[in-house]
């Protein structure tokens, strides 16, 4: 089983070069919203939740729009924006198979918003269930080498992700990703720092279960709609079964 998500990567470079801040810390607020509606306001029983908020530390959310976003999500503060999740299937370039997660106060404007952006960039909308087989949903936990201290080797790292109970890892260049089941995720990164790797961030994805590559040129053209859509409002998450 193998699988990437370009979301984290998109949010990485996002968070260094972007200068629309303020897009972010919308989107990061609206995910925690959702989540504290869904599973409550305590991250340690709401994996979901526990996520979303790693997540907008890391983006540099500040502590007060995470709290008021809790808030709004528990109904504890007013909040106009009627907000639901939705998710898309779609074939990219080249047949790749691609899923889009969002959250819309109006679903029928980011549908066609999400249609007009595949057509743009040689994609096409999908029913539902047409790709998602695809993919596993996965606890994941990114885990980068050299920001290990002390140093360990891969052998070491893939050592350590095992005893921790990880279902499966793959390396991504010089990055480590380690897959958990979804409701193990936060146990498995406990049993991990405890055991003394450093985690750089966790996430719950759509993992392919087996990736496509294309040459350098096709691999383009996917990367422009995946930018494409990055940037509508609606959009939380992009995955593909493309290899990077």
């Amino acid at each position: 089983m193998s699988g990437h998500s370009h979301a984290k990567k998109i949010k990485h470079q996002k968070a260094i070069t972007d200068q629309k801040r303020g897009q972010i810390f919308s989107k990061m607020a609206r995910f925690i919203s959702i989540a504290a509606k869904e599973g409550g306001p305590n991250p340690e029983s709401n994996a979901k939740l526990g996520v979303a908020i790693e997540t907008a530390k890391r983006l540099n959310l500040p502590k007060e729009n995470i709290e008021r976003a809790i808030k709004r999500g528990t109904g504890e503060e007013e909040d106009n924006e009627k907000l639901e999740e939705v998710c898309f299937e779609a074939f990219g370039p080249e047949g790749t198979a691609v899923i889009i997660e969002g959250i819309t106060d109006n679903k029928n404007r980011t549908l066609g918003e999400i249609k007009q952006i595949l057509n743009q960039y040689n994609g096409k909308l999908v029913g539902e269930g047409a790709v998602k087989w695809l993919f596993e949903k996965r606890g994941v936990i990114a885990i980068v080498p050299s920001a290990q201290a002390p140093a360990k080797t891969k052998e070491e790292l893939e050592l350590t992700a095992i005893e921790a109970g990880a279902e499966d890892m793959r390396w991504y260049d010089e990055d480590m990703e380690v897959y958990t089941k979804p409701e193990e995720l936060e146990k498995v990164k406990k049993i991990l720092e405890e055991k003394g790797a450093k985690t750089d961030s966790t996430s719950l994805d759509w993992v392919a279960k087996e990736e496509v590559s294309l040459d350098e040129n096709k691999k383009a053209s996917c990367q422009k709609l995946f930018d494409a859509l990055d940037e509508n409002d609606s959009v939380q998450d992009i995955y593909s079964n493309l290899r990077l």
